[in-house]
Order: C-alpha cells, then sequence, then structure tokens
C-alpha cells in the first residue's frame, strides 16, 4: 500500500470547531474534513476498491467519498495529522481478509465429560432432597 501516494489524492476542508479554546475557538478555523474520493483512486485495484466500499459503507456517501472529520486539539495542523492518521488505520482495517472459519466437530471425550459433570450434579441435588417414609 503506497500510503504517500494515497494522501495525495486526500482533499481537506476547514471550519471552525467548537468545544474548548476560548476566543480562539471562534477566530481560527481548526476543524478538519478529510475526503478521499474511493472511486476515482488510482491506488487500488477494483476489488480493493470493492473491499473498502463494503467494509467502510458508513462512512462512505454515495457519490463514493469517504470522509472524516477532526477537532480534539486546538491546532489545525494537528487535527489534519490526527484525521490522516485515523484514514491510514481505517484503509489498512478495511484491507484485512478474514479467515473463514472451519467447522470442527466436538470431541467426543468433550461430550462424555459435560453429560458425567451433569450427573454428579444430579446426584448431589439428589441427595439434598427429603426422603419420605411409606
Amino acid at each position: 500500500m503506497n500510503i504517500e501516494g494515497i494522501i495525495s489524492e486526500l482533499t481537506f476542508k476547514f471550519s471552525r470547531s467548537g468545544g474548548a479554546g476560548g476566543q480562539h475557538v471562534n477566530k481560527v478555523s481548526s476543524k478538519v474534513l478529510l475526503q478521499w474520493n474511493v472511486r476515482q483512486s488510482a491506488s487500488f485495484s477494483e476489488e480493493e476498491k470493492t473491499l473498502i466500499m463494503m467494509k467502510l459503507s458508513n462512512r462512505i456517501t454515495k457519490e463514493g467519498i469517504l470522509q472524516l472529520e477532526s477537532d480534539t486539539d486546538r491546532s489545525q495542523q494537528r487535527n489534519k495529522e490526527i484525521a490522516v492518521e485515523r484514514f491510514v488505520r481505517l484503509l489498512k482495517g478495511a484491507l484485512v481478509t478474514e479467515k473463514a472459519r472451519k467447522k470442527t466437530k466436538i470431541p467426543y471425550s468433550s461430550v462424555l465429560k459435560r453429560l458425567d459433570r451433569k450427573k454428579q450434579q444430579s446426584q448431589l441435588k439428589a441427595s439434598r432432597r427429603k426422603k419420605f417414609d411409606d
């Protein structure tokens, strides 16, 4: 995965951020909106793009644009770095293919142990019951 090539495809929009920061918040556009067009990316094959679109569908718009926001820091530059780090982590996570689960049969010894435990519990409870004489 060519991270530098992907980062060059990113577009950033800046706006005023809410939260802590006092008067600084009202003057500086420190909130960062990172946008990346998945469909037009030259860095990935069609199969990889499909995988990204599937796994990150809740973050991708109808036009195929992945969006991330960052407004945790007072600095615009730091928010931009945070957004890029999150973006790279998301992409790496989306491209990992999960191994198929292999069905296994429960071992016969495990079945016998379970039945034995059930029998012991049953005997324990039976011994606690009052016995009535006829």
